[in-house]
């Protein structure tokens, strides 16, 4: 057993009461539904749009613009003040994609946050309401739905973000500024590029383009020369708040994933450990078999890492504060800290069986097969 000092124990005690109050908002509840359902999703590239490599670079953009744009919309979003000091009206717009023939439209999360209505444009000056089905602020996605008549929607196909090389050609099309699908190109500039959503969680392996992004923009879709959308425009990099060449899609591998839950469940429910980690690199005046991991504080006994005979931060009978297992890999993918843990971890369904490496007793390493299962009523609740 890895025993601590007195003085061990009063670091982690200090580090204790600091972390109790974020402890509760890492375990997310899962709802009795828990597979994910599969979604109609439109694959095959739009007729209208002639084999890239047989048409001019000009011809390619005007079809696929031509062919795409009518999916695109103009979303605005309407708030008011919540305070008696500030009870005006907010508004903002974004773009966004029509991804079925029932009316559903992709878009950025940070679009519609806040949102007490909607409404989408599909070119001219009629609107119609909307309303928002599932949102996920941590890939910053939301799916809302319109409305509108069938003639209006125009759905646009999805690609593989999975297959992207970098110096492939990009088109945006979206509505910066206000201005009515506006078409950019540009290629890809770099893949696997970490940003983060509002709520500081990574999104994971965005797409970095040099096509023009600017506000409004953000929802629209990052389509290849065939059409089909391959990310979903969210964010740039620009001191003075417009394009500088430097933009982020999040790869639309993600919204294949995350899209069939938030229409189902209007949110995503996704596998966890159930378990409050600390990262090891944040922990000082405690010496620690390993330099980077995850250390598991605390953990729900009804849940998966509980359930696979993991441990928590333990009391022994002589009143020494014994560590809890500290994770370091995942199914052979090295685990740094929580992000990695929740990234690896969203790859996942529930009842798939991950293999645990775990640094346990003052340093002995050891694999756990951890099964992924779906939260029961225990003692950490929200």
């Amino acid at each position: 057993m890895y025993s601590l000092s007195a003085r061990q124990i009063l670091t982690i005690a200090l580090l204790s009461a600091l972390f109790a109050a974020g402890t509760i908002a890492c375990l997310d509840r899962f709802g009795s539904r828990f597979q994910p359902s599969s979604a109609a999703f439109t694959e095959q590239p739009p007729a209208g749009i002639t084999d890239p490599s047989v048409a001019t670079d000009e011809r390619n953009n005007i079809e696929v613009y031509r062919t795409i744009s009518p999916g695109v919309v103009f979303i605005t979003s309407t708030s008011r003040g919540r305070s008696f000091f500030d009870q005006g009206e907010r508004s903002g717009t974004g773009s966004g994609s029509v991804i079925d023939e029932q009316g559903h439209i992709l878009t950025n999360y940070h679009v519609i946050e806040g949102a007490q209505s909607l409404s989408v444009s599909f070119g001219g000056g009629k609107a119609y309401p909307a309303r928002p089905v599932g949102v996920d602020p941590d890939t910053d996605l939301a799916v809302i739905k319109v409305d509108a008549p069938r003639d209006q929607l125009t759905v646009v196909p999805l690609g593989d973000s999975s297959k992207l090389v970098v110096g492939q050609k990009v088109l945006a099309i979206g509505n910066p500024f206000g201005l009515d699908r506006t078409l950019t190109t540009g290629v890809i500039s770099g893949l696997q590029r970490p940003i983060q959503a509002r709520n500081n969680r990574l999104i994971e392996g965005a797409i970095q383009t040099d096509a023009s992004i600017n506000p409004g923009n953000s929802g629209g879709p990052l389509l290849d020369s065939q059409g089909r959308m391959i990310g979903i425009n969210s964010q740039i990099l620009s001191p003075a708040g417009g394009s500088v060449g430097v933009g982020f899609a999040v790869p639309v591998q993600i919204a294949k994933r995350v899209v069939p839950q938030l229409i189902r469940e209007g949110r995503v429910i996704r596998p966890k450990l159930l378990i409050s980690p600390y990262n090891v690199g944040d922990i000082r005046g405690v010496q620690l078999p390993v330099n980077e991991g995850v250390l598991i504080y605390r953990l729900d006994p009804n849940g998966s890492a509980a359930a696979a005979g993991l441990r928590g931060l333990e009391q022994a009978d002589d009143g020494d504060v014994v560590l809890g297992d500290i994770i370091v890999a995942i199914d052979g993918e090295k685990v740094k800290d929580s992000n990695d843990l929740f990234r690896i971890l969203d790859k996942h369904q529930f009842n798939d069986v991950v293999q645990v490496e775990v640094v346990r007793d003052g340093g002995r390493r050891e694999t756990v097969p951890v099964r992924l299962l779906p939260e029961r009523r225990g003692v950490f609740r929200r």
